[in-house]
């Protein structure tokens, strides 16, 4: 898939086609590894009940960053997709990190390597993402989005951290992979 492609598809046909892509902020970021999808009918998503100020960038053009704080503390970052008006983006969750480690560890304090972005508010403050990136295209300075050189392995899970529409098993995540959040899959 490309980043255009993004466009044509559903959010569970974007969130692991998103998997083993390279996300870079000022050059500095890492692989997706783990992402959660969220779609207007879905009643975990901020689209859910329609468009609002704070959820309008859900609802297109895909290829930007959906920005929100969670329970006022730390920034999320979403993928949106599909067509204009939809209301569906894709959570990142976790980043393998490859690029600029020593600036993503100063920005988390110092922390392991494995925790710099395992979780959606680690991985926001390891790359400097924030409110004011909510909006912003991810084929444009200062993002770039990269795909991945090579097929990549991954498994479906059911979603972490949320109250409703937990049956759904919209988490992906590469197989094996040391990197994610948390309740990884088997190799």
């Amino acid at each position: 898939m490309t980043l255009a492609g993004l466009v044509d598809a559903s959010v569970t046909e974007a969130a692991p086609a998103l998997l083993g892509w390279t996300l870079l902020l000022d050059g500095v970021g890492g692989r997706i590894v783990e992402v959660e999808a969220y779609g207007p009918d879905d009643p975990a998503s901020h689209s859910y009940r329609g468009r609002t100020g704070r959820n309008a960038v859900m609802f297109g053009p895909a290829g930007r960053l959906y920005v929100y704080r969670s329970y006022g503390i730390h920034w999320c970052a979403n993928v949106v997709c599909g067509a204009d008006g939809v209301g569906a983006a894709v959570l990142l969750r976790a980043l393998e990190p490859t690029h600029g480690l020593g600036v993503m560890g100063a920005r988390r304090g110092g922390v392991p390597r494995r925790l710099l972005c395992a979780g959606p508010g680690r991985l926001t403050q390891a790359l400097g993402i924030h409110g004011e990136h909510d909006g912003a295209p991810l084929d444009s300075p200062p993002f770039e989005l990269l795909p991945p050189d090579q097929p990549v392995a991954w498994e479906a899970t059911r979603r972490i951290g949320i109250t409703q529409g937990v049956e759904r098993e919209w988490r992906y995540v590469l197989r094996g992979t040391p990197w994610a959040s948390r309740g990884r899959p088997s190799a």
